[in-house]
């Protein structure tokens, strides 16, 4: 039934701009991160503001951040595809036309190390939201990803290009399933990549996205890694990457 989904009309019922009005001066770009610590960060930094807030979704704030002479939008987005694509829907609509994304996956590939980094080339559409905005098929281009690369590549971070698979069901990564994403070449897993590569190929923004691993499920059997053990200073190291990725890319 999913794959009968999408429907070409370029209107629906409810439209984004319901909830969310272009606002001048809206910065161009969007990072987005999931941790709340980060955005607490971020609000504290000398100059950042609340732009606006997300009606729809507890009324969580977009920040106003200057950044080595550029202002940047960011704001905490929710884990899974449906809720960070309304989301990200109302930013594009006040005004973002890319996305940075960032955040924790778990590693497919058993050589990849606890906190590696991926760059995703193409996503594996296991989600429903991406069928809602591009036509039938099992992956989805991110077209960014070799700038996103460059950018690491001049940070002088270690990194893998590479297929991810997107998922909407956490606790349904079977072994049988783990076996066939890695067999088509899926470094990593995650629960918004696809949906998000969707949403920005239909709306005409960009989608610059990396991963870290902190879990794997790449071995024997589950391995927790890195879950939930991160400092703030390594999660914030990661947010300056996205902001690099920002700048830069």
């Amino acid at each position: 039934m999913i794959q009968d989904s999408y429907d070409p009309a370029r209107e629906a019922v409810l439209e984004p701009s319901h909830a969310a009005a272009p606002l001048p001066g809206f910065p161009e770009t969007a990072v987005l991160t999931f941790q709340p610590s980060l955005a607490a960060w971020a609000a504290g930094q000398p100059g950042a503001e609340t732009l606006c807030r997300i009606p729809v979704f507890f009324q969580i704030p977009v920040l106003r951040l200057p950044w080595k002479g550029r202002d940047l939008a960011l704001y905490q987005t929710l884990m899974g595809g449906a809720v960070s694509v309304a989301m990200a829907e109302e930013v594009i609509a006040r005004g973002a036309r890319r996305l940075v994304l960032f955040g924790s996956c778990g590693a497919l590939a058993g050589d990849l190390p606890p906190g590696g980094l991926i760059v995703p080339t193409q996503a594996c559409r296991d989600e429903g939201t991406s069928y809602h905005y591009l036509p039938p098929a099992d992956y989805v281009d991110l077209p960014a990803a070799p700038r996103v690369c460059r950018v690491l590549e001049d940070l002088g971070l270690p990194h893998r290009a590479g297929r991810v698979w997107t998922t909407d069901a956490l606790y349904r990564e079977t072994r049988r399933n783990v076996d066939r994403r890695r067999g088509e070449g899926c470094l990593g897993v995650d629960m918004e990549c696809a949906s998000l590569a969707a949403l920005c190929a239909a709306r005409g923004a960009e989608l610059l996205a990396f991963l870290y691993t902190e879990d794997s499920l790449g071995g024997e059997s589950w391995d927790p890694g890195l879950l939930g053990k991160l400092p703030q200073d390594a999660k914030e190291a990661y947010l300056r990457i996205a902001l690099e990725v920002a700048l830069r890319a």
